[in-house]
This record gives C-alpha cells, structure tokens and sequence, in this order.
C-alpha cells in the first residue's frame, strides 16, 4: 500500500562491510521515487535502494552528504503486470569493484552512475540505524505495490541462485525459497505469510520489523501473479490507480474506461468490482469488458462499434453493447454496491449479479444455453484477440471510483466481509459460480 512500509533499528553487525538485498517487487505506480529498502539518520547520512522518478533501479550509500557508492541503471523497469527479483550485493572490504546488482537473474552491467565504495568505507547500510523496507525513512519516498520474500543478509554476498531459479522449460526466472543462507546478526527475511504479524522475521534472528500504515497482505506473488488494473495503459482514459493497481478513480473531463492487465481467450472466469465513490449527483457508472482501451477520450463503455466491448450500467440497469445498442437486463446500481463479473468465454456469455444476486435471472452454469445471459463476440472473431476486464464512466464533468478485487479479498483497503464459496484459494464476498476462477496466472494456465 502507498502508505504503508517497515521499520527496525538494527543492531551490531556481523560484518558492517559485507550485506546482501534481495526483494521480489511488483510495481503499481510509475514515474516517482519509491525506495525498496533504505536507511536514514538524517539527511546527509542515509542509503537506499529504490526506484527513480524515471523509473531505474538507484542503490546508493552516503556519509556526510557525500556518496560512497552511488548505482543508477539506464535499464528502466515499466512493467506493472509481472515480479522483479532485484538483488544487490556489496563487499568494500575487496575493494573497488565490489557492488552487483542483479535484476530477474541477470547481472546489470550498463549505468548511468557508476560510483563505488573504497576498501572499508563506512557507509549507512547494514549499521546499528532505522532500516526501512517500503520507505527511505519514515513517511518519506513509499514503494507503491507489492513486496514479497524480503531478504537482507548482513556479513554475506549471496549469488541470486540463492532466492530464484530459471524454470526449465520456460526459461522464466521464477522464485525459489531462500536456501543455503547465512544471515548474519542482522539478517531479516519477510515472507509476509502471516496477515496478523506482516513483520514476522523468518530467518531465525527474530528481528521482526514494525508495520506502518494500511500494510495489507495479498495473495498476489512471484509464483502467482493476480490480474490488476493496468495504469500504463491510460493515455486517453487519464485514470488515477491506487491500492496496487485495483482502485481506479476515472478523470472529471473525459468519459472512457480502463482495462485489466490479464488478457482472457478461453475458459470462465469471475472478479467482482465495488462502486465506490462518484463526484456529482449523475450515477454513470460502467462495468464490463472490453478487447482494449479507448482510442478517444470520449467514448463509453458498451459504445464503440470498432471493438467488442459491454457495460453494465448503474443508472439504468441497461447492458451496453458495442455500438451504444442497450439491452434491459437487470437493476439499476449504486455507491456500495458490489458487481460480481462472470465470464464464460467457452460459450461467449456474459452476466452480471449485484450483491451476490445474478441479474436477469441469470444462470453461469447453464452452459451454451446462457439462461439470463448477454451473448457476446467469440474470441475468435476478435480484432484484438481477447477480452479484459474494464470500468469507466459515461460523464464528461464527473469522475467514479472503482474498485476491483480479482481474488485478493480486499475492496481498497477495505476486507471482504466475509468469504463465498468456490474461491479455489481466491477470496471474494460472495459464492462464485461452480467452474469459475479468479484471474491469475495459475489458473490460467490450468483453466484458459
């Protein structure tokens, strides 16, 4: 969460020259500074690693308002949708070059800046300071999105192989749990596996980090990564996303909508979405589905003839469908209200319950008979090939807010009251329909 990070004061090391990070992150917001882990007295004696405003990966120590070491990448790292694993490692007692950063198994080797640490230079990280993991120091420069199996090992350069591991036949680097690992005095390792304790250190040195904030655990992880909103594909549709990518707040001046990261081609698949918040007395909101974006930013959700894409309308009750044709298919919706989404792209049937009660007296498991459904285009007959999830609204001077729980349990930062049935290991509010999944790469490769 944006506001939320970690914190402890470390202790005596056991080699204050010697420390390895790593951390598997998946990004929400782009385009500011936002450190990983960072260490901060004051403003002339701090060090971190982060994420720039230009979106490169920055480690660097200062003593005295002066680097110590100081690595920027010219790689940049855009991509809201899949995990990082970034490691980065340091022994100045070598002597220069004594710093590595590693990024998905692969070394980087092409920087912007360059500086590095003299034989035994004092330096902030590994140091008896407020180490922050989520922050630079307290409240300031946040990490906006997820972080999983959080590791610092002090007195210890640890290859990558240690925390991931290239999969055989994708060649994808994927996670591995820690193994083989001396930790040191200072050693932490967060799997953030325990909602009740997210500080919970697991590397045996019971230095257990205080949480800040609206800290919240989610299901989304390196070896499951969950559907979010897209915030890079925004251009028209000028969204604000918060709460990782799942609350989205549309612009006051034009009417489009947004699109879910995951595409879907094949299978049945179910998210819900609560109607949180509009900005004028007007109910225009829309849910739905869409093969892609806008390319205007006034067009409606169900209102392009180009591309397939439907919404279900709150002010109404209507599903539209494409070219602004508008079907009457169930009741009309409000703030609070929770839209459930199930799509079943086997028979190209599309419904929609409001507070757990399918409209239309819609029946998901009916199969290609789609009792109470909207037909939709096959996938097939697509331009794009595949349909996402998608919200926006139908008002050039209004704004809605949106938020969507794709299996996470959680509206915002808000928890479902109380869990369904037929989660499959997902969590939503209410029941899902025997045969549906949570959209998540999991099940996709099982189901889609």
């Amino acid at each position: 969460m944006a506001n939320s990070f970690l914190d402890r004061t470390l202790g005596t090391p056991t080699n204050q020259y010697k420390y390895t990070i790593s951390a598997w992150v998946k990004r929400s917001a782009l385009g500011s500074n936002q450190s990983i882990f960072g260490v901060g007295d004051d403003g002339q004696n701090n060090a971190l690693l982060k994420f720039t405003s230009d979106d490169q990966i920055q480690v660097y120590d200062h003593i005295s308002n002066a680097d110590k070491m100081n690595y920027k990448t010219n790689r940049k790292f855009r991509d809201t949708n899949g995990w990082y694993h970034i490691v980065v490692s340091s022994d100045r007692s070598i002597g220069s070059p004594s710093t590595q950063i590693w990024v998905n198994g692969v070394q980087e080797t092409s920087f912007a800046s360059s500086n590095e640490y003299s034989q035994n230079d004092a330096g902030k990280f590994n140091t008896a300071s407020p180490h922050y993991v989520g922050a630079y120091t307290a409240g300031q420069q946040i990490y906006d999105g997820y972080i999983s199996h959080f590791v610092f090992v002090d007195g210890s350069v640890v290859a990558p192989t240690a925390f991931g591991q290239t999969d055989s036949t994708s060649g994808i680097w994927k996670f591995k749990s820690p193994s083989g690992v001396t930790f040191g005095n200072n050693g932490i390792h967060l799997k953030f596996e325990n909602s009740a304790n997210l500080g919970l250190d697991s590397s045996g040195n019971s230095n257990n980090m205080n949480t800040n904030g609206n800290l919240k655990q989610a299901l989304d992880t390196p070896s499951n990564v969950y559907c979010t909103m897209n915030s890079l594909d925004n251009y028209y549709e000028d969204a604000t996303f918060t709460n990782g990518n799942n609350t989205v707040q549309t612009d006051n001046g034009n009417y489009t909508w947004n699109t879910s990261t995951l595409g879907l081609t094949t299978g049945k698949w179910y998210w819900e979405v609560k109607y949180e918040a509009k900005s004028s007395s007007s109910n225009y909101n829309l849910i739905g589905i869409a093969e892609r974006p806008t390319e205007s930013s006034s067009q409606y959700l169900g209102g392009v003839t180009a591309i397939a894409n439907y919404g279900y309308y709150s002010d109404n009750g209507k599903v539209y469908a494409k070219s602004g044709s508008s079907t009457t298919y169930g009741n009309s919706y409000a703030v609070g209200d929770i839209i459930g989404v199930a799509l079943d792209l086997d028979n190209s049937k599309l419904y929609f319950s409001k507070n757990g009660t399918f409209q239309n007296s819609g029946v998901p498991t009916s199969g290609s008979t789609g009792t109470g459904a909207i037909s939709i285009d096959a996938v097939p007959t697509l331009t794009f090939g595949q349909y996402f999830a998608a919200a926006g609204d139908y008002g050039a001077s209004m704004n809605v807010t949106n938020s969507f729980n794709f299996g996470n349990g959680f509206f915002g930062t808000t928890a479902i009251t109380s869990a369904g049935s037929n989660g499959n290991g997902s969590l939503f509010e209410y029941d899902v329909p025997t045969g549906y999944y949570a959209i998540n790469t999991k099940n996709l490769n099982t189901y889609g």
